[in-house]
């Protein structure tokens, strides 16, 4: 109760930021972002975060989709690219994990509300796969009545600390396969089933 009570000051509090960047107060009508550019003095310092990590990663994709010739635009889709990166907001700030750490690895129940669920049954199972492609260890994802359970173990001892140390939320962001998978997305391409 108390994280849950935390968290919703954190965010009421968080919030506030949030508003004062994205607010436009000191726009006159017909004034657009692009003329704020314009007014900056050369030796002012040039922001290279252009807002929210979803936002970023949208913004950074659709900037290599217009300088690629071959995009095929029919194809393109950023609203799945979007859906997805929601999940991941999910999977980040929304799971409760409860980990059992093993001889040789870990056992991650992990879980949450509906939505987190749902995420989560599209995500794990996914991302095991990738995480499987490392032969130093040996991946299960199973699915269960209100969550997925990640297994990650291995025989080699420093490898076991590495899987330890990294816990769920570590495993699920190694494997630096998300750029790739992510561009795959906006391309309309399949990257596993997401």
């Amino acid at each position: 109760m108390q994280i849950r009570s935390f968290l919703i000051v954190a965010m009421v509090f968080g919030a506030a930021p949030v508003m004062a960047q994205t607010s436009h107060v000191g726009h006159t009508e017909g004034m657009d972002h692009a003329m704020h550019s314009g007014h900056m003095a050369a030796t002012e310092p040039t922001l290279t975060e252009p807002g929210q990590g979803a936002f970023a990663a949208i913004a950074e994709v659709v900037k290599v989709l217009e300088a690629d010739p071959e995009t095929d635009w029919t194809r393109v889709d950023l609203a799945a690219l979007r859906a997805h990166l929601v999940d991941m907001d999910r999977l980040v700030t929304g799971t409760q994990v409860e980990e059992t750490v093993l001889p040789d690895g870990i056992r991650s129940f992990a879980t949450g509300d509906a939505d987190t669920i749902a995420a989560l049954l599209r995500m794990v199972p996914a991302h095991a796969a990738e995480l499987a492609k490392d032969p130093r260890w040996s991946v299960r994802a199973t699915e269960r009545e209100n969550g997925v359970e990640l297994e990650v173990t291995s025989t080699d001892p420093a490898t076991v600390a590495r899987i330890q140390g990294l816990g769920f939320f570590g495993l699920m962001a190694s494997q630096d396969h998300h750029r790739a998978h992510h561009l795959m997305i906006a391309r309309g391409q399949n990257a596993h089933a997401h």
